[in-house]
């Protein structure tokens, strides 16, 4: 099958769309299908406001149009509602071409984070870019309930997976105390409230593994935490298997692929029992999820670490591509897979 995916989240960019993009076109190309592409490479950008990490592209129109209609895909899949997701869904809408979206991102509780904009206009606007699509593909059961509670009748399934041959366990290296270490790794951003993690009173360090636009104010005011900057591949890995604990501050993730990268590793996870947590970490052998963030953190310690990576290995790109393929090639006249009422 030829698949054009059309996707604002792109490298360098660094986050949990553009890891489950890059994945699933790995796993789509070793299953035979043919990938094309609309990414921000070679439209001019301008910093995302707020945000100045991401680029937004200018002028899609026409580019985008152009590069979908020389292709001459089978399937269409639009991954972010931003200028090039929006080009794309107006080209598919325009010439009849059936489409599926993703919601990667609670984009209403972001907005609302960082400008106060109420969540209800901004869902009202979502449910207007997903509507026309054949299906709106969602992470976990839990995102399933909270859309469908919000008015998207379109909901299928595709959940994440993670390179568990990349993240590994590995041998820990000596330390000067047996002082605890608590690691977060993702964005360094507002939405990912990591006031909640480096306000913690911790017996041990804290580690921040990652960048963004919050990092010299944090750094700033929590000097005893580590700020170790972007990491990639082996060298992020390494990070995982020295943390004792993972800590998960965020409550408006969708999924949270650090939390599986991290058990992967057989480092346990500490969380709220929020949207991303709960789906993510089914099994109280793995992580602890409560309001009391340091409560959880420190009963993390405790758990077993063989027992953390057997449970990550459940999950698998391929799996999750399976899942992606067959909403592709559902017809548009057939009930979407969904994630089974509970």
């Amino acid at each position: 099958m030829r698949i054009l995916i059309a996707t604002d989240a792109w490298p360098p960019q660094v986050n949990g769309v553009v890891t489950t993009i890059v994945n699933t076109i790995r796993e789509l190309e070793t299953l035979g299908h043919t990938i094309g592409l609309v990414t921000p490479e070679g439209f001019r950008t301008i910093p995302c406001p707020t945000y100045p990490e991401i680029r937004l592209a200018l002028r899609t129109t026409e580019r985008t149009r152009r590069l979908i209609d020389e292709f001459a895909p089978d399937a269409v899949h639009i991954a972010t509602e931003a200028p090039l997701g929006l080009a794309a869904r107006r080209h598919c809408m325009r010439e009849g071409l059936p489409f599926t979206t993703a919601y990667h991102t609670q984009f209403p509780e972001y907005v609302h984070v960082r400008c106060r904009f109420p969540v209800s206009v901004t869902y009202r606007w979502m449910r207007w870019f997903h509507a026309p699509a054949a299906a709106c593909l969602v992470p976990t059961p839990e995102i399933h309930r909270r859309l469908a509670a919000r008015g998207f009748t379109n909901l299928a399934a595709w959940s994440r997976g993670v390179d568990t041959e990349l993240f590994c366990p590995a041998p820990r290296q000596p330390r000067l105390s047996d002082a605890p270490i608590f690691l977060y790794a993702g964005r360094v951003a507002v939405e990912k409230n990591l006031e909640a993690f480096l306000g913690l009173d911790l017996p041990g360090e804290k580690w921040v593994v990652g960048d963004g636009p919050a990092r010299a104010s944090l750094e700033a005011r929590f000097p005893d935490a580590v700020f170790y900057g972007m990491k990639h591949g082996k060298d992020l890995a390494h990070y995982y298997q020295q943390a004792d604990a993972f800590v998960f501050p965020s409550r408006t993730d969708t999924f949270g692929l650090v939390m599986l990268e991290a058990m992967a590793c057989g480092t346990p996870v500490a969380a709220f029992p929020v949207t991303g947590p709960i789906d993510v970490v089914r099994d109280p052998a793995v992580g602890v999820l409560a309001e009391d963030l340091r409560s959880a953190a420190v009963a993390a310690l405790s758990l077993d670490r063989d027992a953390v990576r057997r449970y990550a290995l459940q999950y698998s790109w391929r799996a999750a591509t399976d899942q992606f393929v067959a909403s592709l090639e559902a017809t548009p006249d057939s009930a979407a897979p969904c994630f089974a009422a509970d």
